[in-house]
């Protein structure tokens, strides 16, 4: 279509994890003299507020997500329907962009109006039961995964629906804020009390048991009998404020309280404000999860030149080179995770090369302006369809 295309995505996350920095990505690459930009939350929180700092127009609506058994025609009787379909025409929005929390409302809104509805699927634990088939298969105008993994694991086996229908897009980082000078470690060395000749290795995760938090302070246990001076940064918090992940973190907690030697060599960051800072500090990092959709730590660790030790699970194994840009590993499997670490820590030039890699690896096929460009086009083979 001519003109400019008020775009909406919409979510019921409000903090920021890797789902939400990817998308501030996006919105940060789309081009703004095509793309007017609005972001639709059930309330306030930091995603809404880092979006209106790109200039994104935010519109707060409360309702609660779905639930994974909805029935799409019962749900499309509810009275958000309303309320979102009123938000599209107020805002003449072209098309939008949800998370799967908010399908069963914004699709009916969306349609009342012929206004298409993309699905950025994100995760792969979202079920299709045999009642939602014609649904997903049917009212969706476009499906599109964030890694292969995630279509594959969505899909299942048999396929629940089409496998054509889903598309696959891997998300990009902004190679102009994450590249290997883009900002100085000292903050996080000097909050820990440590020299730039200390070794230091660090993961960036929310409190998640799917993390592996367990694993990565197991593996610090071993790395510790080979490189006893080294030191581990754990940054992250409970982003979504959930209370199973509340109880999975004060356990994560409690064990390096309780052991002498975690206790003196691992360090809790927190929510740190530039997540960057703890990248450009580390010597190595780690993705210690049983399953990732993408980690986009290791996209942006590799962007800023740091070599990953991760696990060999669904986003990981589609953006890391194994042996060239980082390492791969069996999930829960400390010492094969361990092992890999230590080689790195003692080699400088070792790491020094693959980190060099792994820019120009990210620079080169996952950038924010390339999936800027993908999803754009995508939105416009949409808009043509309707």
């Amino acid at each position: 279509m001519a003109g400019m295309v008020n775009l909406l995505f919409i979510t019921i996350y409000t903090g920021i994890g890797g789902g939400e920095s990817l998308t501030l990505n996006l919105m940060k690459a789309l081009d703004r003299a095509r793309f007017r930009l609005h972001l639709l939350t059930p309330r306030a929180g930091r995603f809404p507020s880092a979006a209106a700092a790109l200039g994104v127009c935010t519109h707060s609506v409360p309702f609660r997500g779905t639930s994974t058994f909805f029935l799409p025609a019962l749900w499309a009787r509810f009275p958000i329907v309303g309320k979102l379909r009123a938000v599209l025409r107020q805002n003449q929005i072209h098309a939008v962009i949800s998370d799967y929390h908010s399908l069963p409302f914004i699709v009916p809104s969306a349609h009342s109006l012929k206004v298409p509805v993309i699905w950025n699927i994100m995760g792969w634990w979202f079920p299709i039961h045999p009642w939602q088939r014609h649904f997903f298969s049917r009212k969706i105008d476009r499906m599109v995964a964030i890694s292969s993994a995630v279509k594959e694991k969505l899909l299942g086996t048999p396929p629940k629906i089409a496998p054509e229908r889903i598309g696959v897009e891997i998300p990009g980082i902004d190679t102009e804020q994450h590249h290997p000078d883009a900002v100085s470690g000292a903050p996080v060395r000097m909050h820990m009390q440590i020299g730039a000749e200390t070794p230091l290795v660090a993961m960036i995760a929310r409190f998640q048991d799917v993390k592996g938090h367990d694993d990565f302070l197991d593996a610090a246990k071993l790395i510790r009998r080979a490189v006893p001076q080294a030191r581990f940064a754990i940054a992250g918090e409970n982003v979504f404020a959930v209370s199973r992940d509340e109880a999975y973190k004060q356990r994560i907690l409690a064990r390096v309280r309780d052991d002498a030697e975690l206790r003196q060599s691992v360090t809790f960051l927190g929510f740190w404000p530039d997540s960057r800072e703890v990248i450009a500090a580390a010597d190595v990092m780690v993705c210690s999860s049983w399953f990732e959709s993408l980690s986009m730590v290791a996209l942006e660790s590799m962007a800023m030149a740091r070599p990953i030790v991760s696990t060999r699970v669904g986003g990981p194994s589609e953006t890391i080179r194994d042996g060239e840009t980082g390492y791969l590993v069996p999930p829960r499997d400390s010492a094969a995770l361990a092992e890999r670490v230590i080689a790195l820590l003692q080699n400088p030039a070792q790491r020094e090369a693959m980190g060099k890699r792994g820019a120009a690896h990210v620079h080169q096929h996952f950038s924010a302006a390339r999936y800027a460009a993908a999803i754009s086009a995508l939105v416009e083979a949409t808009l043509k369809a309707v």
